[in-house]
């Protein structure tokens, strides 16, 4: 990142030379993105500032292109942003939601996201991990699902793009929000970056106007350093410099089995196995979270 803080410090859509090696950095991050979540062209990635706005924009961009009045279905274990975006179209645009219940590991029957659509359903809106317990969701059984309905799909792919889980051509969405603080772990990437991945086809109504940036679809002139360190993070993931998954989960597991064996009563919050490798949560008896980390060492690297 640093030369694009420095010395290359051009705008990416002027014509001038500057200009142009900052288009060139970005379009090398795009197409580093793509790579990472498996989108079949670059050009479905759209820079943005975080998975927050990228939320925002799938969902209320993509519905801003439909008929008002429709219905969404969501999970309640999603992030603040996700149902914030999803209760602005409740409140101001004719929408109606349902909202599933998930199981004693946080993860939602498709069964009963089934049993939710109706025939005024158009978005269907749940994480493929959870940012609190790490529990998988079966995103590629709801696609089928919903496949040939017109129903579009969207997930928050905050934590699970890290540890290479998702392709969004094998899970079948067509809208996915990234984060870059999200990427490889210890040395994740900058904060203040994100990208949507768009399907090719899947209209959305730009949420950020004023300008022709990101293909119409997000205003404003783009950071670029903070683009190179997302593209960055992602190729770390994709060629292997990153430790592994399987590195990630023996570590995830031998500090669980050590805590659950010193703490009795101590128990794991999530799926057993089916939930993402860097992500432990645990639930300790007769103690409050806040309590727990007030006692936590100050000091000291944040591996350790």
């Amino acid at each position: 990142m640093l030369p694009y803080l420095t010395t290359e410090y051009g705008n990416p859509n002027s014509a001038h030379a500057y200009g142009r090696a900052a288009a060139k950095a970005v379009a090398t991050a795009r197409r580093q993105v793509a790579d990472l979540i498996g989108a079949k062209n670059p050009v479905e990635v759209v820079f943005t500032s975080g998975a927050t706005e990228a939320n925002h924009l799938a969902i209320v961009g993509a519905l801003a292109k439909r008929p008002r009045g429709g219905h969404i279905v969501t999970t309640a274990i999603e992030h603040k942003a996700v149902l914030a975006a999803v209760q602005r179209l409740v409140d101001h645009h004719g929408y109606t939601s349902t909202c599933v219940a998930v199981d004693e590991h946080g993860r939602f029957h498709p069964g009963d996201i089934a049993a939710a659509l109706t025939p005024n359903t158009v978005l269907v809106s749940v994480m493929h991990a959870n940012n609190e317990i790490g529990t998988l969701q079966q995103i590629a059984v709801i696609s089928q699902l919903i496949a040939h309905r017109g129903i579009l799909l969207h997930t928050d792919a905050a934590q699970s793009a890290g540890y290479g889980l998702f392709d969004a051509d094998e899970l079948g969405v067509d809208l996915a929000s990234v984060s870059a603080h999200k990427l490889y772990g210890p040395k994740d990437g900058p904060k203040g970056i994100g990208a949507l991945y768009i399907r090719g086809g899947t209209l959305l109504t730009a949420q950020q106007t004023g300008g022709g940036q990101e293909r119409g679809l997000r205003a404003g002139t783009l950071n670029v350093p903070a683009i190179v360190g997302l593209g960055a993070a992602a190729h770390l993931i994709t060629s292997e410099t990153a430790p592994s998954p399987t590195q990630i989960r023996a570590l995830r597991d031998r500090l669980q089995d050590k805590l659950l064996e010193a703490i009795p009563g101590a128990t794991v919050n999530g799926h057993p196995s089916r939930r993402i490798p860097g992500t432990l949560s645990l639930t300790l008896p007769d103690a409050e979270a806040a309590d727990v980390l007030d006692h936590l060492p100050v000091t000291g690297s944040p591996a350790s």
